[in-house]
């Protein structure tokens, strides 16, 4: 049965109340609370007991047909929820908003909460070493602006994309969006990358929130920037119903201030996982992380997503570091004091968004307790972090909360005595009735000469006095006992003593349990009111953190401090992958990465298996780690500020797009070539090998020759056209280095050391055999090798000489295109744009 299909005048109450909630909340699966459970109905029921492998059950809703339902335990329904939030479903839940036992008829219920994956708020739910975004994009047709947030922290970001997919689509899968709102007006096709080839959930809105949560957007002067957090900002807050009380003021972030990266180079280079397993395990973040707390991890992964490009800022971090390694005692007192602190930041989400409890309390006390010991040890380090320590809200706290309290706020035992002396003279009762009723059972035995009697309770007669059937002749009528209950083999009876304490007891026992859930009530209000200042002490906290980790991890692999030169000079001695130095261990061979100002292009050849890919990456990762503010692997590093990353390393054909393996490489060649400029960095491993041989090495050397003649950058070139290597005496900044093998007695040992010039051939048949082909197969290439060795290559080599590509035209002196080219659209006010306008006519007329 469908819900659509249900005559609504035929409906019990209860089911036409969850109707009028579900016609609200169409796409979310509606749990509706009844008693003690959640039930969800009709198609909600079919996809829930689907998906969570439940009981598809019916339920009478005054139809003549039992419509489907499932049910859910309210005391589990979080591990229900998660399994459904990660397959992509949304949740709404609808609580009872009354009082079951005081209300006479329907009791109230509605939506008080929509949970999906860009708006978790529970610490059990969500991966506390990563963020969980929630994005909003609109489209100015010239640019997009991205306004993000992460609810379980508070944390809002804006920045400003250029307009064009490759753009926006890198930026969304480097944040790991959850989910992402867009406008009506959004181009569709964008729309469905989004979904069917990222999985991407899509939510279409047009509203914006109006004057709430302006603090978020004050003295943000881009109109633009404050309509992206208005539409972000209606969705949380009316769609999904989420108080946004913590949010922090926007940060506007400006890409250009960073040393960028496309999605291809952050998973060639595997920063944050591997590329044939996809985890976290020998990833780069893998390697570098040593935080102690899950603020510190978090902050670290943004570090290395966004390396620094201001010297100045890069070269602070170095001196915290430096300033660590020297005194290496009190950063491990450090890091014993931040193993103790828990995340400040998302429970401080937990606070607003209501859902705090009180081990959460305990958890925020805890953490508060050791910021005196760590300011101590700032200011002995001399380090300048102005840290509060919330002295006073850590005393209220601990005289407040139990040690050990319970999960739910509404059973009691949740404030220690002394804290309120109100809550102390209810106790005072209950411990005295509790005591005094159990003193009955000792003076009725006696009085009554019967040793059986004893004193019971349940919650339909309260307390009584049992006497079994063979001693009821030794009760007495002056005793004043009321018979209650008559059972097969006892009587019980109850006394007005009895029942006078025992009122006593049961009122102080739910008085006691009202009053500590007001007084954690007013707790959580006080707390509320530090949220800015707990996530300002969280947020130096995980900076600290971060600078022992890199620390830390300086000195367990003897990391060095490199040295950024305003020069066009790479100078690594003795460098090395750091992940795979740590995995081979002793096994690994260190290289030199020498590229002074004259040198452009390191032109790499040698044989498959040798090391080329990890020789490349090598430096890539170096240049990140460097930027990031951290100490690399080698014994010597000079390195120059790059703006840009771009990569192309190994060669899988793209079948969800349909684009070949040829096509993939041409795509990431060209955004490489169009992006770069003169202070970026180019890493090309074998680009070409994708088609024919011809047409790759005609296509690599154009692509060389681009380089060389054009953008003049920092580049490695791998490559198996030995013919190319030739181009050393044609262009002066091209050098040639090759990775070293031996061949004995037919066998080939690869020495994985990178020396100057080109390699004297090429190795792939004693790959092959390394590979285990089978021998009859190796022999036969053999033979045909031999024979293509005594053709002429002289053609071959003329050829490659001959060829130039020049890909586009000496510019001219034109003062139009320099002007466009001075022009910045993201960083324009409308009236900027207007008197730029007419300065591009101006010079129009003048051309003319």
């Amino acid at each position: 049965m469908k819900r659509n299909e249900v005559n609504r005048s035929e409906l019990s109450p209860m089911m036409l109340q969850y109707m009028e909630v579900k016609d609200r909340y169409q796409e979310e699966l509606l749990f509706f609370r009844l008693g003690d459970f959640y039930e969800l109905f009709f198609e909600d029921a079919e996809v829930t007991s689907r998906v969570l492998e439940l009981t598809l059950t019916g339920k009478n809703a005054g139809l003549k047909e039992r419509i489907p339902m499932c049910g859910i335990p309210h005391h589990a329904v979080k591990n229900y929820i998660e399994k459904l939030i990660n397959q992509g479903y949304k949740v709404a839940i609808c609580e009872q908003l009354e009082d079951p036992k005081s209300t006479k008829g329907m009791v109230k219920r509605d939506v008080v909460e929509v949970i999906t994956k860009g708006t978790l708020v529970d610490l059990e739910f969500l991966n506390e070493r990563d963020f969980n975004y929630i994005g909003s994009v609109i489209d100015y047709t010239y640019c997009y602006l991205l306004t993000y947030i992460d609810i379980s922290t508070g944390e809002v970001n804006a920045c400003f994309l250029n307009h064009n997919q490759d753009s926006l689509l890198n930026e969304v899968l480097n944040l790991n969006l959850k989910e992402i709102i867009v406008k009506n007006d959004f181009s569709i096709e964008l729309i469905n990358i989004l979904k069917n080839k990222y999985n991407f959930h899509i939510s279409i809105s047009d509203e914006l929130l109006e004057d709430e949560y302006s603090s978020v957007y004050e003295e943000v002067n881009d109109e633009r920037i404050v309509q992206g957090i208005k539409h972000i900002l209606y969705y949380l807050h009316v769609t999904e119903l989420k108080d946004l009380s913590h949010l922090s003021h926007v940060t506007l972030l400006k890409r250009d201030h960073y040393l960028e990266m496309d999605v291809h180079t952050i998973r060639n280079l595997e920063l944050v996982e591997t590329l044939r397993l996809k985890e976290r395990k020998y990833s780069l973040i893998w390697f570098l992380d040593k935080t102690k707390t899950a603020m510190g991890a978090r902050n670290l992964k943004t570090w290395l997503m966004n390396p620094l490009k201001d010297k100045s800022e890069i070269n602070k971090r170095y001196d915290y570091i430096e300033a660590l390694n020297n005194h290496f005692l009190e950063r491990e007192e450090l890091r014993n004091s931040f193993y103790e602190i828990y995340d400040i930041e998302r429970l401080c989400g937990k606070v607003i968004c209501g859902s705090l409890n009180a081990r959460d309390v305990l958890q925020i006390k805890n953490s508060l307790r050791v910021l005196p010991n760590v300011k101590r040890i700032l200011n002995e380090l001399d380090f300048e972090f102005k840290l509060e320590t919330h002295d006073e809200l850590y005393e209220l706290l601990n005289r407040a909360i139990y040690e050990e309290p319970p999960i739910s706020v509404k059973e009691g035992y949740l404030i220690k005595e002394g804290y309120s002396s109100e809550l102390d003279e209810l106790k005072a009762i209950r411990s005295g009735g509790k005591e005094f009723i159990s003193s009955i059972e000792n003076e009725e035995r006696e009085k009554t000469g019967i040793p059986t009697l004893k004193v019971g309770f349940n919650k339909v007669f309260g307390y009584y006095i049992e006497v079994t059937k063979g001693q009821i002749d030794k009760i007495d009528p002056s005793f004043g006992w009321e018979r209650r209950q008559t059972l097969s083999n006892a009587e019980r009876f109850i006394t007005p003593e009895l029942k006078e304490k025992e009122a006593l007891v049961l009122n102080a026992e739910e008085r006691i349990i009202d009053l500590e859930y007001k007084l954690f009530t007013e707790i959580r209000s006080i707390l509320r009111q530090h949220v800015f200042a707990l996530k300002e002490t969280a947020k130096i906290v995980s900076e600290i953190d971060c600078l022992c980790s890199l620390s830390y991890a300086s000195e367990e692999y003897h990391l060095i401090r490199p040295m950024i030169t305003d020069e066009k000079e790479i100078r690594i001695l003795d460098g090395s992958h750091p992940v795979v130095q740590e995995v081979s261990g002793n096994a690994y061979i260190k290289n030199d990465i020498i590229m002074p100002k004259d040198t452009n292009i390191l032109l790499i050849t040698g044989p498959n298996m040798s090391g080329k890919s990890t020789y490349m990456r090598q430096l890539a990762i170096t240049v990140i780690m460097a930027q990031m503010g951290s100490f690399v692997p080698a014994s010597e590093c000079t390195l120059p500020i790059f703006d840009h990353i771009f990569t192309r390393i190994g060669a899988s054909d793209d079948l969800v797009s349909g684009e070949s393996t040829f096509m993939v490489e041409m795509l990431e060649a060209k955004n490489a070539l169009v992006g770069a400029t003169e202070n970026s960095l180019i890493l090309f491993d074998e680009l070409g090998r994708g088609t024919a041989t011809y047409d790759g090495m005609s296509l690599a050397q154009a692509i060389l020759e681009y380089i060389s003649e054009h953008i003049k950058c920092k580049t490695l070139f791998s490559t198996h056209y030995h013919e190319l290597t030739d181009l050393d005496h044609k262009y002066k900044d091209i050098k040639n280095v090759h990775v070293e093998a031996v061949e004995e007695n037919g066998n080939v040992t690869f020495l994985h050391k990178v020396t100057d010039g080109p390699v004297d051939k090429s190795y792939g048949i004693h790959v092959a055999r390394l590979a285990g082909l089978p021998n009859d197969l190796l022999s036969r290439a053999e033979k045909i090798l031999e024979i293509y060795e005594k053709e002429d290559k002289k053609q071959i080599k003329q050829h490659a000489e001959q060829m130039t590509l020049n890909l586009e035209e000496e510019p001219k002196n034109d003062e139009l295109k320099e002007k466009l080219k001075e022009i910045d659209p993201l960083n324009m006010t409308p009236i900027d744009a207007i008197n730029v306008l007419y300065q591009l006519k101006e010079l129009s007329k003048k051309e003319n």
